[in-house]
This record gives structure tokens, sequence and C-alpha cells, in this order.
């Protein structure tokens, strides 16, 4: 016998006694206060990890912002460059070649004939103004350039000035002189490309310059060479402050290390640590006398003076004179007037530039006169990779991924379609399906070099096929793509009511009509989307090209799927491998141009899935 009751057909059971609840305590207050604590305290959590997370991307987006933006723009230098017949048309035969080239025009066929029925001789012909475009156009623009500064002399000085000048300098005079032959022979106004370092120097990258006027009448004793200049009155008192400044400055640092070395090295560094102090007890010598000469090296901030028409680098200087080189020959020797001639100093060192003071000279005397052009830098997006940066460009790798990008949609989007289709609305659900299901799933997680190693293996080792390739890179990028595309294939057939395809069944379709009339239809929107974003994750990728040999330097812009190319990524990977200051810039430059091509395929992928949504 048990104590349970068990109520009868007429009787209610027992009722279970209900607990009050308490809502007004001084216990049950502070529970609820201490619960909207907690859900504030997540709240605060959550924003404030949101806050991060932002911040951190706008500190990524502003450097790559701030580092790209001056890569598209490009100084140029507009010189009168005299197109002299005998240096570009020694043989006087640029008639006879305009002619040819004229009629050899008319003859070439169009390019869907040479698609059907292959080249003609003509447009296998060589081209006859070959001759004229292999011409030293650049040699033009470097005497151009030479003339435009008489008296500069010296092997080691003109090599300085002439490599102001970029290597293609003559690029668009020769596109001139090719579109009309008459300008040989005359004098033409032409815009000349400056190099890398030129353009980073007049984007920024190069010293500040202090400039302030002379307060005497300074004389100059030569006009080119060695010169001395001699002031009125104590006009480089200033210059002479700063310099034994900076000696104090280095007195400092040679002895603090000095003493560093000799507590880390002792007895090994001995030599070392005697000849740093040496070094500084003379300099220290030589700064407290009353009066005297200091002597600039490289290592000191470089005073320059302007005078006559003229730029002169000192070397020595005492408060009244100063003793130094020439870089830009002075018009003459007469007095200057207070006022009328000027002290600069290019604060950054000489050996801690990429321009050195000739250079800056000879910009800033461009500059002054207006003969420095600032352009947008279209030959970014016209040309192809080079190994000058001033060169270089991205054509090459924007029609790399394009024809690469080409390959992967052909290729995936009705493999993976057809597939997703199969296993949603045919296939029977039993093992082998499932373990299908698993593997997609499962490719679709693993890394993307594992892709790069199928490929290699594959592709090039057992096919054969040609190495660095679009063709070979859209085969590697559509396996990888692949899976994204059945699953979202998948979930977008998932999500058309069952009631559509139940309803064209009722009606008389049957199953294959029922899917690819109305439920596929309805589905198109987020496969599209879904694609979209697995070619977006596509043209992202770096790592699986490697390994199929995109990574080599090519020049020639790919015309073919077997043609050696290389894509937008690889090329910011590239870029970013080498030394020079203006292929960083590039590269940021390269990856605002990614970014904003990613941007574009999301935000469109975003538009279709809004514009072809239907809510069920």
């Amino acid at each position: 016998m048990t104590d349970a009751v068990i109520a009868g057909p007429g009787r209610a059971p027992p009722r279970t006694p209900m607990r009050r609840l308490d809502t007004s305590s001084a216990e049950a207050k502070a529970r609820v206060r201490r619960r909207y604590r907690a859900e504030r305290r997540f709240k605060a959590y959550g924003l404030g990890a949101l806050g991060i997370t932002t911040t951190f991307l706008l500190i990524l987006l502003a450097d790559i912002l701030i580092r790209g933006i001056p890569a598209f723009w490009q100084h140029a230098l507009l010189l009168d460059v005299p197109v002299k017949a005998e240096t570009i048309d020694p043989g006087n035969k640029r008639a006879e070649m305009f002619a040819a080239a004229e009629k050899l025009r008319s003859e070439r066929s169009w390019w869907i004939s040479r698609q059907l029925f292959g080249p003609s001789p003509a447009d296998t012909a060589p081209d006859p103004l070959q001759p004229l475009r292999a011409a030293d156009f650049s040699g033009l623009a470097r005497q151009a350039l030479y003339d435009a500064f008489p008296g500069i002399e010296g092997r080691q000085a003109l090599r300085k000035v002439a490599g102001l000048l970029s290597t293609g300098a003559g690029d668009e005079l020769r596109d001139r002189v090719i579109a009309d032959a008459g300008l040989v022979g005359t004098t033409v106004r032409t815009r000349v490309l400056l190099s890398a370092n030129a353009d980073l120097y007049l984007k920024g990258e190069g010293t500040p310059i202090e400039t302030r006027p002379g307060k005497a009448t300074a004389t100059p004793s030569a006009a080119t060479g060695a010169v001395t200049i001699e002031a009125s009155g104590d006009a480089f008192a200033a210059e002479m402050a700063r310099t034994r400044e900076i000696v104090s400055k280095r007195i400092a640092a040679l002895r603090a290390e000095a003493d560093r070395l000799h507590k880390r090295a002792g007895a090994a560094a001995a030599t070392q640590v005697e000849q740093m102090r040496a070094e500084a007890a003379e300099m220290e010598t030589r700064i407290t006398q009353a009066s005297g000469e200091e002597t600039l090296d490289e290592r000191m901030p470089s005073v320059i003076v302007v005078i006559n028409g003229g730029v002169v680098k000192v070397q020595k200087l005492t408060p009244r004179s100063v003793s130094g080189t020439v870089l830009i020959p002075l018009q003459s020797t007469a007095a200057a007037e207070p006022d009328a001639w000027q002290i600069a100093t290019y604060l950054l060192p000489e050996s801690a530039r990429r321009t050195g003071d000739l250079e800056t000279a000879v910009l800033e005397r461009l500059r002054g006169e207006g003969r420095i052009e600032r352009n947008f830098n279209w030959r970014f997006f016209t040309a192809g990779d080079s190994r000058e940066p001033e060169l270089a460009g991205i054509r090459g790798a924007l029609v790399g991924s394009a024809l690469t990008l080409l390959v992967t949609l052909v290729l995936c989007l009705p493999i993976g379609v057809m597939a997703a289709i199969y296993l949603e609305e045919f296939a029977s659900k039993n093992r082998v399906t499932d373990l299908i299901e698993i593997n997609i799933n499962n490719l679709a997680a693993v890394p993307s070099i594992v892709f790069g190693l199928l490929g290699l293996a594959v592709f090039l080792n057992f096919f054969n096929l040609p190495r660095s390739a679009p063709l070979v890179g859209g085969l590697v990028l559509a396996l990888l793509v692949l899976p994204t595309i059945i699953i979202a294939s998948r979930a977008a057939l998932k999500a058309v009511p069952p009631s559509i395809k139940e309803a064209a069944l009722g009606v008389g379709a049957s199953h294959q009509q029922a899917v690819f009339h109305h439920v596929l239809p309805l589905a198109m929107p987020g496969i599209m989307t879904g694609t979209i974003i697995g070619m977006a994750h596509a043209l992202g990728e770096t790592a699986p090209l490697l390994m199929i040999g995109m990574v080599a330097f090519i020049v020639d812009i790919p015309g073919s799927l077997t043609s050696a190319a290389t894509v937008l990524p690889v090329q910011v990977f590239l870029w970013s491998d080498l030394p020079e200051p203006a292929f960083k810039m590039r590269t940021a430059a390269a990856i605002i141009v990614l970014l904003v091509f990613l941007f574009l395929m999301n935000g469109l992928a975003i538009y279709l899935r809004k514009q072809f949504e239907r809510r069920w």
C-alpha cells in the first residue's frame, strides 16, 4: 500500500500549493538590479568589441590609403626637346616608312577574320616603323635637360642629373613623332617622365628645407668649381651656431656609445672605444674655439647658398664667409645685395637621402620655374610590370585576373548549380549522398594552398598544362570555389517554399519541369549571390596560384588563356617583397584597387539579394 491518493472519476486531483513570487523584498530588488547590471555590462562589452574592431579596421584602411593614394599621381618634366633628324632617322627614310605603314594598315584583316580564318600575310608582316620606334628618344630628352642647365660638367654630375629622368622618358615623344612625322627636325615641348626617386622627392619623401634671405652683401669668388663667398657681416653666424649644436649632439652620442661598448665588450672593443672617444675629443676641441672654421661632412645637414642664379654647396663655413663647390653655375661673380641671395638648409643629411644635393637643387630650380607637372598616373592602369617603379603598372595583372576568373566562372557555375539541384531535388537520401554532402562541406574548409598543391600535381605535372597560365589558375580556383557555390545553391533551393513545387506538380508538371521551370528561377537570386561571393573569394586568393607558378615576373599583357600571366593578389605579393620605396607605394595602390573590386563584387551581391529577395 502507498500513501498516494488516486482521483476517482468525479473527483478532482489534489492541488499543488503555488509558490508566491517575491517581487517586493529587498533581496528580490537586488537580484533585479544585478540582472540589469549584467545586461548593461554585456551590452558595453559588445559595443567595446565592435568599437575596437572598427578602430583597427579604420587604422588599416587609413594606412593603406595614405600609402597608396600618392601612387595614383605622377610627376613629369616639361622640356623643349629638339627632335634631331640625324639622331632618330639618320638614313632619312621616314617618308618611305610611313607610306609602308599606311599601306600595311589598310591591308590588315579584322580581329574576327583573324580568329576565324587565321592571320593574313599583312598581319604577320614586320612593322615598317620599327627603326623609328627604336630610336634613342630618351637620349634626346637627356640632352634637352643638360641644355637647360649649361655649365654642369663632369661625368659624375651629368650622371646624377640624367638619373632624374626615367628610362622611359622618351615614350611620349616617341608616340607623338610616330603619330606626326612633321615633328622631326623641330623643337617639341613634351612631358618627360621623372625617375622614381625624383617623383618621391616631389611627393614629399625628400628632405625638409629651411630657407632664409641673406642679411649682408655677399661676393662670390668664381662662377664654377670651388668658390668662396665673402659677406660684409656675420651672415652665416646662424648656420655656424646650428652646426656646433649638431656637433655637440654627435659628441654626446659618441661618448654614450663608447661607454655602452666598454661595459658590454670590455677589452675586446678597447680599440674601437678609444677611437670613438678620440673623435669626440677632437670635435669638442673644435667647437670650443671662440671663432674658427667648421667643416660640414656627409652626416651633417647640407647648407646651400643660392646666389646670382647659381647654387653653391657649403663645405666649410665661418660667421662671415663660406667655401664650397658650385652645383649649378653662377651667372656672374658680382656682389649680391642683402635679400638678393638665400641660404637654404637641407635638414636631412645627404647620406640619408635617395636624392643628393645636386639632384635636389636641380629639382627645386625646375619646380620654381614651373616646369614640374603633376598628372594622374594612367600608366599605372595601362602598363604591365617593370623593374622600374615609375614604369610599373597593373594592366597585366588585371587582364590575368579577368581571364582566370572567366575560366573559374565557366567551370564552377554550371557544375556547382547542377550538383546542387541533383543533391537537393533528385538524389535519394542514403549513405552515398550523405558521404558526398559531408565531403562537400569539408572541402569548403580545406586551406587554399592544398588546392594549389593539387593543381601542381595534376594539371602541371600529370597533364603538362602550361605553367603560370590563366587556364591552370582558373582550374585551381574552380576547385576552390566549387564547394561554396554548391552549398549556397542548395541553401537557395531550400529557401523556396515547397508549395511552389507542389502546385506545379498538382497542375500536371513533371518533377523535372517543376524544378527547372519554377523552383530554379525563384532560387536564382540566392545562387547569383553565392556565386558572386565565391568569385570575390577567388579574386583575393594568392597561395594556390603561387604553387602553379603565377609568381613569375611577367612584363607582357596576356593575350590568351595559355599565355604566361599573373593576377592582382600575386602582383601585390611581388611588389611587397621589393626594397624600393616607390614599389611600397605601388603595393598599397594595388591593394586599394583590389579592395575596390572586392567591395564592388560584394556590393553587387547585396544589391541582387535585396532586389530579388522575396519573403514567403
